[in-house]
C-alpha cells in the first residue's frame, strides 16, 4: 500500500463522509467522496481509488449494485461496506458480491481505519511501515506493541487506542470531545471525565520511562509534544 493510497468514501449523509474523510486524511490517505451510486461510479473512474468505503443504502442504487457494476466493467478493487444494516443476510450478500469487509453504523473511526488498512494489506500489499513514532515512543500496529526507548509498555486496548490517536495528532491539541469521538464510539454518552482517567493511566505508564510527553492545555485539551518544544 502506497503511503498516499487513494480511498473513495461513498455515503449519502454528508456528516458521515466528512467524518470518515477527515479521519482518513489524518492517516495520510488521499480521499475523494461521493453521495450517490452514480457519483461513486464516476469517481471510481476519475479518481482510480485503491479502496472504496461504500454505504449500502444510497438514494439512487444500493451499494451492492455499485459493486456489481464495477465488477461488470472489470474494475477490481477492494470494498469495505459501511451501513446501518446489520442483518446476517445483508452481510453475506455484501461479501458475496465482492465486498472485502463490512462495518455497521454507529462505528468506531479507529476500527474503520484499522479494517481499511487490513484490507489493503491483504489485497494490494503494504509497503509502508505500520509504526507510529514520536520522540522515543513507538507504536507498532502490526504487532500491537508499544515501546518507550528499549522498554516495552503494556497497555490495555483502550489505552492503546488513546495513545494511537495522540500519536496520529502529535503536536496538535485535541479536545476531550475529539478524543471521545475517535477513541470511544462517536455516540458515546457516558462521563467525559473518562478521558482524564485514561490520560492519567497513560502518564503513569509512560512518564517513569522518560520526560513527560502528554501535556494538558488547560481549558482546551491534550497534546503530545516534547517538554522542551516540538
Amino acid at each position: 500500500m502506497a503511503a498516499n493510497a487513494r480511498i473513495l468514501v461513498v455515503d449519502d449523509e454528508p456528516n458521515i463522509t466528512d467524518l470518515v474523510a477527515t479521519a482518513l486524511r489524518y492517516e495520510g490517505f488521499d480521499v475523494a467522496t461521493a453521495g450517490t451510486g452514480m457519483d461513486a461510479l464516476r469517481e471510481a473512474e476519475r479518481f482510480r481509488p485503491d479502496l472504496i468505503v461504500l454505504d449500502v443504502m444510497l438514494p439512487d442504487r444500493d451499494g451492492f449494485d455499485v459493486v456489481a457494476r464495477l465488477r461488470a466493467d472489470r474494475v477490481e478493487l477492494p470494498v469495505v461496506f459501511l451501513t446501518a444494516r446489520d442483518a446476517t443476510e445483508d452481510k453475506v450478500k455484501g461479501l458475496t458480491v465482492g465486498g472485502d469487509d463490512y462495518v455497521t453504523k454507529p462505528f468506531s473511526l479507529e476500527e474503520l481505519v484499522a479494517r481499511i488498512r487490513a484490507v489493503l494489506r491483504r489485497t494490494v500489499g503494504d509497503a509502508t511501515d505500520a509504526k507510529l513514532t514520536f520522540a522515543d515512543l513507538e507504536l507498532d500496529d502490526d504487532s500491537h506493541e508499544v515501546w518507550r526507548g528499549t522498554t516495552r509498555v503494556d497497555l490495555t486496548p483502550t489505552e492503546y487506542k488513546l495513545l494511537r490517536y495522540l500519536l496520529l495528532n502529535a503536536r496538535r491539541v485535541v479536545s476531550k470531545s475529539q478524543i471521545l469521538d475517535h477513541v470511544w464510539e462517536y455516540d458515546f454518552d457516558g462521563d467525559a471525565n473518562i478521558v482524564e482517567t485514561y490520560i492519567s493511566y497513560l502518564r503513569k505508564k509512560l512518564d517513569p520511562l522518560g520526560p513527560p510527553l502528554i501535556h494538558t492545555v488547560r481549558g482546551v485539551g491534550y497534546t503530545l509534544r516534547r517538554p522542551d518544544g516540538p
